[in-house]
């Protein structure tokens, strides 16, 4: 295990807090005395490959600390109040204010009425990742460049399930793209970092706009395979400039999600037993002996959570003070995904102040309901799985799950079937009052 996460830990238990509250130079001195500050060796990507330290913008200098490890990739600090209207003159001067806006379309469609974040919340947090991770080292074209939908490269089987997000974004980038300039790339990595932190206990990760589109299509082959062993998955990241512990932090957001193609026989089983949350069972059910029969754990997850060069970190992530270690290395590594063949992040705008504050505890309304869903009850009506996916709130009544729509439609029914009888029982005194009327 690194010192850098036995850093982190310490802090989250002790209740101090490394960025920035624990001060930069004394987290920098305890690494120097153990000889693990390796900022100087962190590889820089676009840009920032390039670039001088006097010639970066506050931008990229604030993105290289942030790779090096020297700064904050969260933010629970920054608001945006005193908003102006969308189309005013102010609004106009102000590069975020439109995503103000636009953060309200999409935290409307990613938060659920139980407190989870929605399907469209974990598809767009995929999205980003698919976008962003057909770059390589050494390409000069492709990355975080919107062209997984403006080159229609969810066609693509490794984007199977991520057409339906598509759409949806296509639909946001034509109400905001030749009115308000907003670009596609942006609009990805902008609905991936708001549909994380609108995922209960999902960080707040630092947020930039300004990226270039591109319709080229990028080279296919570039995306993990659930398959993959654990070398040819370090490998692939590796040259993604994406390290073995970086690696181990990215795919943590399989906590949230809920397969359909890789086993196509358990549509809809979550990856641990809180599908929609942003918690670190994941990496602790990945390795555990014993799941509930719902839980469908990747092979590739698996062999990552063994592999020499992954598992110190996976242990890491799955002890009580994991949480805080996890949110900050997925941040970190998530920016660095997010930048991924931009070669103008010197140029990007930071518009953090936009996104929604965290949820930084959650318990489900429906706890008890979601245990009996996971040992493999569904509901008479429907499918829980879809429900949750939803974001709605199941129900246990008598023993029989529901949902809690569902339970207003079936009160409605029976007051609608009640309120038949009535008028029906009125019709006949009526009928009868008036054939004894002369």
């Amino acid at each position: 295990m690194k010192l850098a996460h036995l850093v982190t830990i310490w802090i989250t238990i002790y209740g101090c807090n490394a960025y920035p509250g624990m001060g930069q130079g004394r987290l920098k001195d305890i690494l120097n005395m153990r000889g693990d500050d390796n900022t100087n060796q962190v590889e820089m990507i676009g840009d920032l490959t390039s670039l001088a330290d006097h010639e970066l913008s506050d931008v990229g200098r604030s993105v290289k600390n942030i790779l090096q490890g020297k700064d904050s990739p969260e933010d629970v600090t920054s608001t945006y109040t005193n908003v102006p209207a969308k189309d005013s003159q102010q609004c106009a001067s102000d590069p975020c204010c439109i995503w103000e806006y636009i953060k309200r379309d999409m935290y409307a469609k990613f938060h659920g009425d139980s407190g989870r974040c929605t399907k469209h919340a974990r598809a767009a947090v995929r999205l980003g990742f698919h976008d962003a991770a057909s770059w390589e080292k050494g390409d000069t074209f492709g990355g975080a460049d919107g062209s997984i939908v403006l080159a229609n490269e969810l066609t693509r089987a490794e984007n199977d399930g991520l057409q339906d997000i598509g759409i949806i974004v296509q639909g946001w980038y034509d109400t905001y793209h030749s009115r308000y300039g907003v670009g596609m790339a942006d609009l990805i990595q902008m609905g991936a970092t708001i549909a994380t932190v609108t995922c209960p206990l999902g960080p707040r990760i630092r947020s930039y706009v300004g990226r270039k589109d591109s319709s080229q299509a990028t080279n296919k082959g570039r995306m993990p395979d659930v398959h993959a062993s654990a070398e040819n998955l370090v490998a692939l990241f590796q040259n993604k400039t994406i390290t073995p512990e970086a690696l181990v932090a990215l795919v943590g957001a399989h906590t949230t999600s809920q397969q359909h193609f890789v086993d196509e026989t358990r549509d809809g089983a979550p990856q641990d037993s809180s599908p929609g949350v942003w918690d670190i069972l994941f990496y602790g059910e990945t390795k555990s002996a014993t799941v509930p029969p719902r839980v469908f754990r990747f092979p590739s997850d698996i062999a990552l959570s063994k592999h020499e060069s992954t598992a110190a970190t996976w242990n890491t992530f799955s002890t009580a003070a994991g949480q805080a270690a996890w949110n900050n290395d997925f941040a970190r590594e998530y920016i660095r995904m997010s930048m991924l063949g931009v070669n103008n992040i010197n140029d990007l705008t930071e518009c953090t102040k936009v996104l929604p504050m965290p949820t930084t505890s959650f318990k489900p309304p429906d706890q008890e309901a979601l245990q009996q869903w996971l040992q493999g009850k569904d509901t008479p009506k429907k499918d829980a799985g879809a429900a949750l996916e939803d974001g709605k709130a199941l129900t246990l009544v008598q023993g029989v799950l529901g949902v809690v729509g569902d339970v207003g439609d079936a009160v409605g029914g029976i007051v609608g079937g009640i309120g038949g009888i009535i008028g029906g029982i009125g019709d006949g005194i009526g009928g009868l009052i008036g054939g004894l009327l002369p």
